[in-house]
């Protein structure tokens, strides 16, 4: 009797500290970046097919949207060898997210404290266990369209999967049932989501790719307000012409306003960035011109690739060796523009030069983290 008791009680307190082992493991892993050894986790079932897109030619925007990587050129602080390039990269974003007298509100919350909706810009392929974090105006429609090809997530007019990105239209690689990110995986699987999530975020190869945080800024105005775009004339030209360009009534339309050579001017733009009423009353920046570290928690999300807009070629084909995806598939060639560094002293002339400091400022940890030197000819008199 007493040695089956005995038993019994062994046997339970056994239960008991499997059951805390496997707590502490959820609860820790991806914050203590433990060496995981086995196979990734299992693939998430298929979500249902998306409908096909039909195939269609590059539209005429695209000439606008493009990259021209070459435009700046490398940082020559960057090394030339690709893995200790990477190394640089990634041994700075560690060292400062690490450094605490580096704070900032994005360093401050833990990985389970970012909302579900936060992690959306996370696109997850489970056939190559890569999980991307798109920031637009950084190559990210081709970016998208790469990961389409690799998770096969899309099929043609004929139902076969794409083998070519540039195959695969522009709506379709914007539209979100394209993909599946992170966000969504959290919210499809409830209660067991954060353990599924922290163990994808261990294993998986983790990329972005960033830019220099004005020449970005500067992207984004040309292609959202210099082109006739309905939606963002619509939700954000028009509260930028009536608060800083008194203009009461603005024309209904961005067609209107083309025709009547009404635009938001640069300067408009910059002080709708530093107006603090823009967030109190429409929630987050716009994806377009949001902060890289707001869209993608470098300091939450320990990256294993960290790619550039001006290294994009090299880096692009570095990348697809790492996911071990580079024999079929090259990153497509991307249209050029002329968004370059060099014309941050035009773009800024009819800012004035508080706001210059201002913008700096709200931009500033994009620019440490990701080590992009300050635009000092812009910040001084």
């Amino acid at each position: 009797m007493a040695q089956a008791r005995l038993l019994r009680v062994s046997l339970a307190l056994g239960c008991l500290l499997v059951g805390l082992l496997i707590v502490l493991y959820w609860d820790r892993v991806g914050t203590l970046r433990l060496a995981l050894a086995g196979p990734r986790p299992p693939a998430v079932p298929a979500s249902p097919t998306p409908p096909a897109f039909p195939d269609a030619p590059a539209g005429p925007e695209e000439s606008v949207r493009g990259y021209d990587w070459t435009a700046r050129g490398p940082d020559p602080q960057d090394p030339e060898d690709p893995a200790a390039r990477q190394a640089a990269r990634r041994g700075r974003l560690r060292a400062l997210c690490a450094n605490t007298s580096f704070a900032f509100a994005a360093t401050r919350r833990a990985l389970d404290d970012i909302p579900s909706r936060e992690l959306d810009h996370l696109i997850v392929d489970e056939r190559h266990g890569a999980i991307y974090c798109y920031v637009p105006k950084v190559a990210c429609t081709n970016w998208k369209r790469v990961m389409i090809v690799l998770s096969q997530s899309l099929r043609d007019r004929a139902g076969a999967p794409f083998r070519d990105p540039l195959a695969v239209p522009r709506e379709a690689a914007h539209n979100a049932s394209s993909h599946l990110t992170l966000g969504r995986f959290w919210r499809r699987h409830g209660r067991l989501a954060r353990g599924l999530v922290r163990a994808r975020l261990q294993t998986y190869t983790k990329f972005l790719f960033v830019r220099d945080p004005f020449v970005r800024l500067i992207s984004a105005f040309r292609s959202k307000f210099q082109l006739e775009n309905e939606e963002f004339y619509r939700r954000f030209a028009v509260p930028m012409l009536r608060l800083y360009a008194n203009r009461t009534r603005p024309p209904a339309s961005a067609h209107e306003a083309a025709r009547a050579g009404l635009h938001v001017s640069f300067a408009n733009f910059v002080q709708y960035l530093l107006d603090p009423r823009t967030e109190a009353r429409g929630g987050p920046f716009n994806e377009h011109w949001r902060q890289v570290h707001r869209l993608c928690h470098p300091c939450q999300i320990d990256y294993d690739f960290v790619g550039k807009l001006e290294t994009l070629e090299q880096d692009a084909a570095a990348l697809l060796r790492l996911l071990k995806a580079d024999a079929g598939l090259r990153f497509p060639p991307s249209y050029r523009n002329r968004t370059a560094r060099s014309w941050e002293q035009g773009w800024f002339a009819q800012v004035p030069l508080a706001w210059r400091r201002q913008l700096y400022q709200l931009y500033e940890p994009d620019f440490l983290l990701f080590g992009y030197p300050k635009p000092e000819s812009l910040l001084r008199d």
